[in-house]
């Protein structure tokens, strides 16, 4: 059954932060034809976590309103590097590492959408055709004053920190794939407005009706702070264990996990608020693992943290490791059986009382720790590790 614009438009607006310009996607959707929506991708790294699913639960919503998705593997634009929200210039991937990470890219974001109404394209098909008499063209439809309209460049030229010329081009190539497929519209993150948009100009310099931009909230990590990072270790990754993604759900603050419910599901907040924050938690942390394993993995995650933290059980196997220290402070000690990346990170787990020995919450970061007889060092309410000297 069709559904009216005025609903299609509710459901899609729902959850985001800006439609440019509403009226256009309003005529859009009179047209009665379904939308060509556009996602691109860099394979930047191999894993996707929760930040990702807030734009591929959106998707999900078109595709069930009938439109088409199409999913661009950026495999060209992965070897400039997106230089957006970067304070210095990115390391482009080899050809190797793009190639793996585009495999587990779609391995994963099927898990969310529908596979059978979506399109996958890489860039390079049409990219690697492009003549240096092309580039120039495309480089001519824009000007460096508006390409220093974007903050983070801005930032770069006034503190005199290096901007190379490729990176002024990487706003402009995946403008042009917008050209390219023809898209009606461009879905993504905040930090990737201003690149959209230059895919709307570039689309009026190609004579073409100009895509409509969906920008969409960025999600905070566990730290309820910054955002949503692998590097800065303050994710859940959709492929993690089930165990893992319960435990570091349950271990989020009430009002980030109000905001993951806002973002990420459809249960009424006023529902959630009428709840215990621990029972919300539990729920939350049920429906991500069902939505990325099975109910049945849910359920099995439930018990097993209840048998683990709710109970005072420890896990039944804790992995050992063996240092040649008798003695080290507790942020070297973290960083050294792989709890921390760095002494930085291990400070800031300490600071947010996330550590844990023998069960006592570690508070001073210049703590020495005697490690001639065991210790059960425990980072949130999931990772142990059993450590002693050899």
């Amino acid at each position: 059954m069709q559904i009216d614009i005025d609903k299609q438009f509710e459901i899609i607006k729902k959850g985001t932060l800006e439609v440019i310009p509403e009226e256009e996607l309003i005529k859009k959707l009179k047209k009665g034809k379904p939308l060509k929506i556009k996602w691109g991708a860099d394979p930047s790294a191999p894993d996707i976590h929760l930040g990702h699913t807030v734009i591929l639960n959106k998707l999900r919503q078109l595709q069930d309103l009938g439109h088409e998705v199409i999913f661009l593997v950026g495999d060209f634009t992965a070897r400039i590097g997106d230089p957006t929200g970067k304070s210095e210039t990115r390391k482009p991937l080899t050809e190797e590492e793009i190639v793996k990470n585009s495999q587990t890219y779609q391995d994963q974001v099927f898990k969310i959408l529908d596979k059978n109404k979506t399109k996958v394209v890489y860039n390079s098909h049409w990219l690697n055709d492009l003549k240096i008499t092309d580039i120039i063209n495309l480089a001519s439809k824009y000007t460096v004053a508006r390409m220093l309209e974007r903050e983070d460049f801005m930032n770069r030229f006034e503190k005199e920190r290096p901007i190379s010329i490729h990176e002024f081009l990487y706003p402009l190539i995946q403008g042009y794939d917008s050209v390219h497929l023809g898209s009606d519209v461009e879905i993504g993150g905040t930090d990737q407005k201003f690149n959209m948009l230059v895919g709307r100009e570039l689309q009026r310099e190609f004579k073409q009706e100009p895509q409509v931009i969906i920008t969409l909230p960025i999600l905070e990590g566990l730290d309820g702070v910054q955002k949503m990072s692998k590097s800065l270790g303050n994710y859940i990754g959709i492929t993690e264990p089930p165990s893992e993604i319960f435990g570091k759900t349950m271990s989020i603050s009430d009002s980030l996990m109000l905001r993951y419910y806002e973002l990420m599901t459809d249960v009424p907040l006023d529902e959630v608020k009428a709840m215990h924050p621990k029972e919300a938690k539990k729920r939350l942390a049920k429906i991500f693992v069902a939505r990325f394993h099975s109910e049945q993995a849910a359920i099995t995650a439930e018990e097993e943290f209840e048998s683990t933290f709710s109970k005072g059980n420890l896990p039944e196997e804790i992995k050992l490791v063996k240092l040649k220290e008798k003695e080290l402070t507790v942020t070297k000690l973290l960083v050294e059986i792989g709890m921390a990346s760095s002494v930085a990170e291990a400070k800031r787990l300490i600071v947010q009382g996330g550590v844990r020995i023998d069960g006592e919450a570690v508070k001073d970061e210049k703590a020495v720790v005697n490690l001639i007889s065991e210790k059960v060092i425990n980072v949130g309410k999931r990772k142990f590790v059993r450590v002693k000297c050899a």
